[in-house]
């Protein structure tokens, strides 16, 4: 069998997954478990803003928070093959729009923007799944630590200070891309809610107009400790969702945009809970 024929079974082996009932239901748990860390990270947040917080509030903080409950690690277990599901379906979702790259006009230009929308997602996921893995097996650490060692790290290389610099900038404008979305309503053309009732699509509708913005304000929060850190040359200063948080706590009426924030963060949880309901647009 040729390396090509390898290659086109591997390719139409993957897409099949990809089209798979077992992932798109382990898919769906994953949605759910994404949703459930936005949650809990939400709830982190106003415990920090009305001075009760205990747990960082942040991905970790939130996996810590599952880890502590009654049926914690197995609970974690499952959030980790939700994730590892989802992962795996937007790696599925690359392969799928693969053949489009070498298209022209329109059908490229739409082929690489899925394509890199599925990678980012599939490597957000699959970080997050290692994150619950690690909580499942007692090594999980601050994500605010693992942050700033990554930083620390990354400014050992060649034009570290410019790529850590340039990573904040990217994350400044996927939070302006997230706040965009809900206020346009973006995030409708993305999935088929053509089944839903008309209440639901108002309850889906108005959660993704909250949640995307709030989301979009926390990322942006953590791009620009990303850009202090590289101007200062200080990977201390790169303290991850949680840092962003304390940093938004810190400003005048703190508590007050805190909250927003964190209600914002909420309604994505409770968007990405509705949204496992519902499959996406091709």
């Amino acid at each position: 069998m040729s390396a090509e024929s390898v290659a086109g079974s591997a390719l139409r082996g993957a897409r099949k997954a990809g089209n798979g009932d077992a992932l798109e239901h382990l898919a769906r748990v994953g949605l759910l478990a994404y949703g459930v860390v936005h949650l809990l990270v939400a709830w982190l947040a106003l415990q920090l803003a009305w001075g009760g917080g205990g747990q960082s509030a942040d991905q970790s903080g939130a996996m810590a928070t599952l880890a502590e409950s009654p049926v914690g690690k197995p609970l974690l277990w499952v959030v980790a093959l939700g994730l590892i599901a989802l992962a795996a379906w937007q790696a599925a979702e690359i392969l799928r729009w693969r053949s489009g790259w070498s298209a022209s006009g329109k059908a490229r230009t739409k082929a690489l923007r899925r394509s890199g929308r599925a990678l980012v997602k599939a490597v957000v996921y699959g970080a997050l799944a290692v994150l619950a893995i690690k909580f499942a097996t007692g090594s999980g650490t601050s994500s605010s630590q693992s942050q700033q060692q990554t930083t620390a790290g990354v400014f050992g290389w060649p034009a570290g200070q410019w790529l850590v610099g340039a990573a904040g900038l990217v994350l400044i404008g996927v939070g302006a891309w997230h706040v965009r979305k809900g206020f346009t309503k973006h995030f409708l053309k993305e999935i088929d809610t053509s089944e839903a009732s008309p209440a639901a699509l108002r309850l889906v509708t108005r959660l993704g107009q909250v949640g995307f913005p709030g989301k979009g304000v926390a990322l942006a929060a953590v791009g620009v400790l990303l850009i202090w850190a590289a101007v200062t040359f200080d990977p201390d200063k790169a303290t991850g969702l949680d840092g962003a948080m304390h940093a938004i706590l810190a400003l005048p009426f703190g508590q007050i945009l805190l909250t927003l924030v964190a209600v914002g963060v909420a309604a994505f949880g409770a968007f990405c809970l509705a949204r496992a309901r519902y499959p996406e647009r091709t």
